[in-house]
């Protein structure tokens, strides 16, 4: 009995040290706990601060924006578009210049073979006329930018799904540009 009765107090200190072990860590991992919180915290604080200066500068870039002349206003010339900008809706006296360089490109194709006698284009012909050749996703990225230039009054739609030279105001809801 006596073997048994020393197997369990064997048993019972090897448990005790585990324990012991166990609380060390826990002692260890609650300073590493301590530590993570007060930078998560000033991590806080920090991004708390920037919004509110952003917010305040913000503000100010408003306020001093609102006080231009309209004179100033006219005087600073427009962003040059970049591939992908946005369609504005034609009116008189809007240069084309304003269109991102592709849309440019589809409006060009149309003038130049239009004159020549040729009727509403294609897509497809369109797309050849720019060097793109005739692979669909090429076609469909060149349908999409005609589409919107017809929705934006650049373009002439036909019936056909043709495209033709031509502008036309735009006005309503669906005067607002979309990218």
């Amino acid at each position: 009995m006596a073997s048994v009765l020393g197997m369990l107090e064997e048993r019972e200190t090897a448990a005790r040290v585990r324990v012991e072990e166990l609380r060390e860590e826990v002692a260890r991992l609650t300073g590493v706990l301590e530590a993570a919180e007060i930078e998560l915290g000033r991590r806080m604080i920090a991004r708390e601060e920037l919004v509110e200066a952003l917010a305040a500068s913000a503000a100010e870039t408003t306020a001093e924006t609102e006080t231009e002349t309209e004179a100033e206003r006219k005087t600073v010339p427009p962003p040059a578009p970049v591939p992908g900008s946005i369609v504005p809706p034609w009116r008189e006296g809007l240069p084309v210049t304003v269109l991102a360089p592709d849309c440019q490109r589809i409006l060009e194709v149309l003038d130049e073979r239009q004159p020549a006698g040729q009727g509403p284009l294609k897509a497809g012909e369109i797309a050849v006329g720019l060097g793109l050749g005739t692979t669909p996703a090429k076609v469909e990225g060149v349908r999409s930018k005609a589409r919107r230039l017809a929705e934006r009054g650049w373009l002439l739609l036909e019936a056909s799904g043709a495209f033709s030279a031509g502008r036309r105001p735009v006005a309503g809801p669906d005067a607002a540009p979309s990218a």
